[in-house]
């Protein structure tokens, strides 16, 4: 957006600081506004009724969330939690729906994002149904890789923080089964773990089991 038309929205928009492990909404809060995360990490998931968790997506500085409040005042159906300290910037769902309407470049853009956010969530539904733990994990670590991997002298390591719980989240499986499904990959020289940080080993060989 040209510098003109961002200041015309200061008056609109809301600055936050977000703790780490801070709720920013629930299922049932009102949908009336959209997030842009300036820095830090948030995690959008649902939440059983029982207290199980799926996570849908991870977003960093520079992306948004809560968008769909865009297009229906509806309710919120998933939960955002900080999972590091993050700053986010705040603006009413009506106002951008406002610019989304007076800027077919911007509308065309936000568009590709929501579509981009759908067959992300088909594959991730396809994964969930049709492949076995193994399968899902190694997709799960070639995609970490791919928006997270930094190489070094054995590999590439995932420059990510995340526990054996949030990847277990993150393809519908347990903690105890992603610690022996991680373990069995290190055994074949797939992987190697330090903490919770990962070093991919055998990039070829963890696709071959997608």
């Amino acid at each position: 957006m040209p510098p003109q038309q961002l200041s015309e929205l200061v008056a609109d928009i809301e600055i936050r600081e977000i703790r780490r492990r801070q709720i920013i909404y629930l299922p049932g809060d009102p949908g009336d506004r959209v997030f842009f995360i300036n820095g830090g990490r948030v995690k959008c998931s649902k939440v059983s009724r029982d207290g199980k968790e799926l996570t849908l997506a991870y977003r960093g500085a520079g992306q948004l969330f809560g968008e769909l409040c865009v297009f229906e005042a509806q309710p919120r159906e998933e939960m955002a939690e900080a999972m590091k300290n993050a700053i986010i910037t705040e603006l009413p769902a009506e106002r951008m729906r406002e610019l989304l309407l007076a800027d077919a470049a911007l509308a065309f853009k936000f568009a590709a994002i929501i579509g981009a956010r759908r067959r992300e969530m088909e594959t991730k539904l396809e994964h969930l149904v049709f492949r076995d733990v193994h399968a899902k994990l190694a997709a799960l670590l070639l995609d970490l890789g791919r928006e997270y991997g930094v190489e070094n002298d054995v590999g590439m390591q995932i420059g990510l923080k995340i526990t054996h719980q949030e990847m277990a989240n993150l393809i519908g499986s347990t903690r105890e089964t992603i610690s022996l499904t991680l373990a069995q990959f290190k055994k074949k020289n797939l992987l190697n773990l330090d903490g919770r940080s990962v070093v991919l080993l055998d990039l070829d060989g963890l696709q071959a089991l997608t």
